[in-house]
């Protein structure tokens, strides 16, 4: 297997292009599907508070054998409307994830979502701008952040996101935001970068391509999010499909493959699959 080449955030960090995600995977199985895929040669783990799945994830990082330092782990404050997020509530939150997860520090935390309606993005990005100075995130960045809501921070932090990790995929590629995060700095990391299975991976012009490559349509997929410079974190529990999904460093699309990707997005405002930030508040 190829080794999967980092993108050097703008605080230093490397992270690696392609990674794992553990969303809707059980706590019972994730030290499993973990562990299965850093056997395979993911150096990439992204979970959060929210998915349950923090200690079943921790669990499959140790039993592992790959170093600590060999790993980077991702995961997120669940601002949810339950309650104020101010300073102790943030950092609390910190100390639980770690907790679950084993570890002393994380990579990357994000904040899940800006919920703009609530007004303390700004406020939680301060206690941020804490947390990256004590070394237990090594980096920190936001998720399923808007144009908008970028501005905010700008206007009212000098930290500037490390990454943004947001819906993206062929069907809804986020071309306005990319640009904006290239301007700024920021890496964008795509989540459901295979558009959750529905429909993307059965489109007969990504079908046309992966025959062509003699690749799945998984394959296909991944290998434009990377050629666009995209972080990709696909999830599967299946052993074949972990394996599958990292093994995209052995060929290329050409420029014709890109343009019939990139095409399918056009205009493509109304194919999100997941939540609206700018509403969600769930």
């Amino acid at each position: 297997m190829n080794q999967v080449p980092t993108v050097t955030l703008n605080n230093g960090t490397h992270m690696p292009r392609l990674g794992f995600g553990v969303w809707q995977v059980p706590d019972a199985e994730a030290e499993r599907a973990v562990a299965t895929a850093l056997e395979a040669g993911y150096r990439s783990i992204d979970t959060a508070a929210v998915y349950g799945n923090e200690s079943g994830t921790g669990k499959g990082i140790a039993a592992s054998g790959v170093a600590r330092e060999e790993v980077f782990v991702t995961t997120k404050l669940w601002n949810g409307p339950s309650r104020k997020w101010g300073r102790d509530a943030v950092l609390h939150a910190l100390d639980d994830s770690l907790a679950k997860l084993g570890l002393d520090h994380v990579d990357l935390y994000l904040i899940h979502w800006p919920r703009p309606m609530r007004d303390d993005f700004v406020s939680i990005w301060k206690t941020f701008e804490e947390i990256a100075a004590s070394g237990r995130a090594k980096a920190v960045g936001v998720s399923n952040f808007r144009p908008a809501d970028l501005d905010r921070l700008a206007a009212e932090s000098p930290l500037v996101p490390a990454v943004n990790q947001i819906e993206l995929h062929p069907l809804f590629p986020q071309t306005e935001l990319r640009a904006l995060h290239a301007e700024r700095g920021i890496a964008t990391e795509a989540w459901s970068p295979l558009g959750q299975g529905k429909g993307l991976l059965t489109l007969p012009e990504v079908a046309a391509i992966a025959d062509r490559h003699g690749r799945s349509a998984a394959q296909v997929v991944l290998r434009w999010h990377l050629q666009l410079g995209n972080i990709a974190i696909p999830k599967s529990v299946t052993p074949a499909r972990i394996r599958e999904n990292l093994d995209v460093f052995g060929f290329e699309l050409d420029a014709g493959d890109m343009a019939a990707l990139d095409a399918l997005g056009a205009g493509g405002a109304g194919r999100r699959i997941g939540p609206d930030p700018a509403v969600f508040d769930v």
